[in-house]
């Protein structure tokens, strides 16, 4: 490393003129960072140097850190390094995290109605409760919206449900209010829900529909028709030869005389076939 030594100062003032132990000359420029090198003024050092190297002043990544980005994000963004950005992110993010603490201690609005007061950290215990599980597991962060007020995000993975809850914190009334079913659920204001299809209480119901209607007043539709027609018909009874039985002559039907003056009588309805002439085939007999 080359040794210099202060020899003056430019004429416009600008410049300061360095000597080497060889007689070399050399010239450096007055500028902030070298003021702020002289006053030891480290943060201000750092503050102007993240912003030869960024596109981003300190401020503006501040500000896009508390508004929810990432630090990641942020740098690749600016055009730095992560390891530039995080004397400016670290601090927001972990004014983020305290933020998230405080709105779990913060009062939970519940429904109309509901009067039990609680805190949200309180009601999250209680949902996770019954599957051993305590509030730790829901992962919190929170950052600050345009209107002022913040939102807070749960990630949580339960046997019975996972999900992102999400909610508003308002920080002036101390007070937290769900903003969606995920939320809803992890306070214990949605119950599970059913898993999709036919329920048990919905068979049930069809059990005991069926258990009023007797057999003889299930209507034929027409699937009950299908299922008759593809049916087997029933094979007759082959006939039984008879040892020397007398065979008789068919006799040829009479009709009946009328009375004079009587008017025949008219024939009823024909009957209708039994549940087993329709399922086998066959007559009554």
């Amino acid at each position: 490393m080359v040794h210099l030594t202060l020899a003056g100062l430019s004429e416009d003032g600008r410049r300061l003129l360095l000597v080497s132990d060889a007689g070399v000359e050399f010239t450096l420029d007055v500028d902030a960072r070298l003021r702020a090198a002289l006053r030891g003024d480290r943060n201000r050092l750092g503050q102007l140097e993240i912003t030869m190297d960024s596109a981003l002043r300190p401020r503006d990544i501040q500000t896009r850190i508390r508004a929810g980005e990432s630090p990641e994000a942020v740098a690749e963004a600016s055009g730095a390094t992560i390891e530039k950005i995080m004397p400016y992110a670290g601090p927001v993010m972990a004014e983020r995290q305290h933020m998230a603490e405080r709105a779990q201690r913060s009062s939970l609005r519940r429904p109309a109605g509901d009067h039990g007061a609680r805190t949200l950290g309180e009601a999250v215990a209680v949902r996770l409760s019954p599957d051993g599980l305590t509030a730790d597991v829901v992962e919190w962060d929170a950052w600050r919206r345009p209107d002022g007020r913040w939102a807070l995000r749960g990630e949580y993975s339960t046997p019975r449900r996972s999900g992102g809850a999400e909610f508003t914190y308002d920080m002036p009334g101390n007070y937290v209010t769900c903003d969606n079913d995920d939320a809803r659920w992890l306070v214990g204001e949605l119950d599970d829900q059913p898993a999709p299809g036919l329920h048990a209480d919905d068979l049930q119901r069809a059990r005991d529909r069926r258990a009023v209607v007797s057999a003889d007043e299930l209507p034929l539709g027409q699937d009950v028709l299908e299922i008759v027609a593809e049916a087997p018909a029933r094979p007759a009874p082959e006939p039984v030869a008879a040892e020397s039985a007398p065979v008789a002559e068919p006799v040829e039907p009479v009709e009946p005389e009328e009375p004079a003056g009587r008017k025949p009588k008219k024939r009823g309805r024909a009957s209708v076939p039994s549940w087993d002439e329709i399922m086998f085939g066959g007559g009554t007999d």
